[in-house]
């Protein structure tokens, strides 16, 4: 990926918060995403956003998103928005807790959840192959994309029966570097507080849902993501505390077991994920394409004149991912807005 930030937006962290704020998301009207629930095999439910394309046997695109995030993120949206412009079909499934309603099991989502990315795959390959569909791409985005990314990992070569090609955008591949990142200096006061705000009240929400299931002092006396994921995140979800969730559920140590095409994306310049957290050639497979641009910032990629959008990034995953499984681009003519 060759980009460069305007000039107008100099930095990390500008190039970070502004797209996610202020950047122009879309290109053409808005089309409305149509939300199914899925029952669970624990009892549980996960609610996947769509987007159908004209011709049902185009593939598909997959987005796992990020901390927090949901089919209303910039990311999200932008993606959204390439994928009905060159009429690919699109699926965003939310993690545990996402879609704005708080699931019921005593569990939440994290950042190495594997096993729940290969059951959401499996059943929408399965579901597209029905419609006469053959190729299926998955991106995930930061968190997302380390889920995604170990998932990949985890199955090699045999991962190729529910995703052609994947992608992970700037995601935190060694998540003990990038913790640490996290919790110091401006990213602790900005960014750290700007998730808690949002992280706290669900966990609060899933104790009053099953009261005793953390302790909920401790919850409350967290000031940042290390202190937090060692109450709630890693006994929740079968880790004995935070060193070992952020050692077990990181992608980066096990990249050279990937046995599909994949790309992994991330600026030099993201204050989230420290470049010397990033892998290197020798850290992956020969299956794996590492794009790192010094701009960018975190999940930004802001292009144009102010306010900019953030078209750039869709344009250079899914024409890549789209290129991975020998695809042409289709571009739809639709009403800008």
């Amino acid at each position: 990926m060759h980009y460069k930030a305007p000039a107008w937006l100099p930095g990390g962290h500008a190039q970070t918060i502004w797209p996610a704020l202020f950047a122009r998301r879309r290109r053409c009207a808005v089309l409305p995403l149509q939300r199914e629930r899925w029952a669970t095999p624990d009892g549980d439910f996960v609610d996947v956003d769509r987007q159908h394309a004209r011709v049902p046997n185009r593939p598909l695109l997959v987005l796992f998103h990020g901390l927090e995030g949901s089919s209303q993120s910039h990311y999200a949206e932008a993606f959204a928005d390439w994928a009905a412009e060159h009429d690919v079909n699109f699926a965003l499934p939310h993690f545990r807790g996402c879609s704005g309603e708080l699931n019921h099991a005593p569990r939440a989502y994290h950042s190495g959840d594997h096993q729940e990315v290969d059951w959401i795959l499996k059943r929408l390959r399965q579901e597209h192959q029905g419609q006469g569909g053959e190729y299926l791409m998955a991106a995930g985005v930061s968190l997302g994309g380390n889920a995604l990314m170990r998932w990949a990992a985890e199955h090699g070569a045999k991962a190729k029966a529910h995703a052609d090609a994947v992608a992970s955008v700037c995601s935190p591949l060694d998540l003990a570097l990038s913790g640490a990142a996290i919790g110091q200096g401006f990213n602790r006061q900005v960014y750290t507080r700007m998730f808690l705000r949002s992280m706290k009240p669900k966990a609060l929400a899933k104790w009053a849902q099953h009261p005793g299931l953390f302790d909920r002092k401790r919850l409350l006396a967290a000031r940042d993501l290390y202190e937090f994921d060692n109450v709630f995140t890693a006994p929740l979800h079968g880790f004995e505390n935070t060193d070992d969730y952020w050692a077990r559920a990181s992608a980066k140590p096990l990249m050279k077991n990937i046995g599909i095409p994949a790309l992994a994306l991330n600026a030099l310049n993201d204050p989230f994920v420290p470049a010397h957290s990033l892998p290197k050639a020798h850290d992956v497979s020969p299956w794996v394409t590492l794009w790192q641009p010094a701009h960018g910032g975190h999940v930004g990629f802001a292009q144009g004149g102010m306010p900019g959008h953030v078209h750039a990034l869709p344009d250079a995953v899914g024409g890549w991912l789209m290129d991975a499984v020998g695809q042409t681009l289709e571009r739809q003519e639709r009403i800008h807005g």
